[in-house]
């Protein structure tokens, strides 16, 4: 079992997830290893969970077992060009939207296994969708340590990585869809004269309620809009004026560009 951590970028993301994975006892804080450009984040990192910070990213690879990058796509593999090749060999996983597990592959050491991971905000707060892809020297037990780590702070799926862009597109984007119409419902109740802390605590918690009940029931989405649309009534007139502003099709494209921005970063 792998035993020692690394994190490369101690940002929200980073943390969250260290956090989550020392919680549910899928490491051992004190088994941590930290760095990032930012000296004041490796701190705050060490301090809340008691790692070690390292003087430089090879101490940190050479200290570890696995090692989390969590860099923006832009800076990874100018960042991975730089690590040391005379060491053994590790398991790198990247939460970089976008950057390929063959790019990856190329700038390690070739005996290195890559697991590549999307993960998305509400990690933060236990509740993520996750999902990871294995490179070609990446074994069962790589995946089943990144799939607790991933658990750790919600739930995770394993994709080919021709689907990881989706991914990103989908729930690694989405939060930020969600905000959107929690903000947009919220001040549809402040027009027809909410209170804005009110409208805006209902907007959310219907938001999370509906979610449960897709989650829970296993009906389809349709199946459970119906049952909240009688005829004639004020959910059936309010539907139609979504299907006139095509928030399904606006929906839709959200994540057929937001996918195809992903797939740019990695070329």
């Amino acid at each position: 079992m792998i035993m020692k951590l690394g994190i490369v970028g101690c940002g929200k993301m980073g943390s969250a997830l260290v956090k989550g994975a020392i919680e549910k006892n899928a490491i051992d804080g004190q088994k941590v290893i930290v760095i990032d450009l930012i000296p004041e984040l490796a701190e705050k990192l060490s301090e809340d969970i008691g790692a070690t910070i390292a003087k430089s990213n090879d101490e940190l690879i050479n200290n570890s077992d696995a090692i989390l990058l969590c860099v923006k796509p832009q800076d990874m593999i100018s960042l991975t060009n730089t690590f040391t090749k005379e060491r053994n060999s590790k398991l790198f996983i990247s939460i970089a939207a976008g950057v390929k597990i063959s790019s990856l592959e190329e700038s390690l050491k070739k005996e290195d296994r890559v697991i590549r991971v999307m993960p998305n905000t509400p990690a933060m707060i236990g509740h993520g969708a996750s999902a990871q892809s294995r490179g070609k020297n990446a074994t069962e037990s790589d995946s089943k340590f990144v799939n607790k780590v991933l658990t750790a702070v919600g739930v995770a799926i394993e994709v080919p990585e021709k689907q990881l862009d989706a991914v990103t597109g989908l729930s690694g984007s989405g939060p930020a869809y969600i905000y959107t119409v929690i903000e947009a419902l919220a001040d549809g109740g402040v027009l027809v004269g909410l209170p804005k802390d009110k409208s805006l605590m209902l907007a959310a918690k219907t938001v999370i309620g509906a979610a449960e009940m897709v989650l829970n029931s296993g009906e389809h989405p349709a199946k459970l809009r119906d049952q909240v649309a009688s005829p004639g009534g004020t959910t059936i007139a309010g539907l139609a004026a979504l299907e006139s502003g095509k928030l399904r099709s606006t929906l839709i494209e959200a994540v057929k560009v937001a996918t195809k921005r992903s797939e740019e970063l990695g070329s």
